[in-house]
C-alpha cells in the first residue's frame, strides 16, 4: 500500500472513530433527555400535591421583611415547592438509578429531585456543547474532495449493496 492510501485510510479510521463517538453522546443526550422529563412530571405530580406552582411561593415581599431584622425572621420561611403543605408528610419515591421504593418525606423527595434535575440539565448542556463540538470537527474533516476524485467520490456515495 502507499503512502497516500495509508493517510487516507488513517483519516478515514479517524472521522469513523469521531461519528461513533459522536453517536454515543447522541444516544446519552436522550437517555438524559429522557430522565430529565421524568423527574419534570414527578417535580409537577409533587406540586399538585402540594397545591402549589413553581413561583407561586416565594414572595418579594417576604425578601423584604427578611431584610428588615436579621436576628429574628417576621416571615415564616416556605419551601418553594412545599408551601403550607406539611413537609413531614410521607410519600412513595423510587430512587434515581435503583428499583428501590422508599416512604420518604414530602420535602426530602422533591429536594432530592430538584437536585438530580440541576445535575441532569448541567450534563444535557454539556453534552450538547460536546455534540456541536464533534459535529463541527467531523464537518471540517469530511472535506475529502480535493484529495479524492469526485468521480470516485460519487461512486462511493451511490454504493448500493444490492446485486443487479
Amino acid at each position: 500500500m502507499d503512502d497516500t492510501m495509508k493517510k487516507f485510510q488513517g483519516k478515514l479510521i479517524e472521522i469513523e472513530t469521531e461519528a461513533e463517538e459522536l453517536l454515543l453522546a447522541r444516544h446519552q443526550l436522550v437517555e438524559n433527555d429522557r430522565l430529565r422529563n421524568g423527574n419534570r412530571e414527578a417535580l409537577t405530580a409533587l406540586r399538585k400535591r402540594a397545591r402549589t406552582t413553581k413561583t407561586s411561593v416565594p414572595s418579594p415581599f417576604e425578601l423584604l421583611m427578611k431584610e428588615v431584622d436579621q436576628s429574628k425572621p417576621l416571615v415564616k420561611e416556605m419551601c418553594a415547592t412545599c408551601g403550607n403543605h406539611d413537609s413531614n408528610d410521607k410519600t412513595w419515591m423510587m430512587f434515581p438509578g435503583t428499583d428501590i421504593f422508599a416512604r420518604v418525606p414530602f420535602h426530602a423527595a422533591h429536594t432530592i429531585l430538584e437536585k438530580d434535575q440541576t445535575k441532569l440539565d448541567f450534563d444535557v448542556k454539556k453534552l450538547q456543547s460536546y455534540v456541536k463540538e464533534k459535529s463541527l470537527f467531523i464537518s471540517e474533516q469530511g472535506v475529502l474532495a480535493d484529495k479524492i476524485g469526485p468521480g470516485v467520490l460519487k461512486s462511493l456515495v451511490t454504493l448500493q449493496d444490492k446485486p443487479r
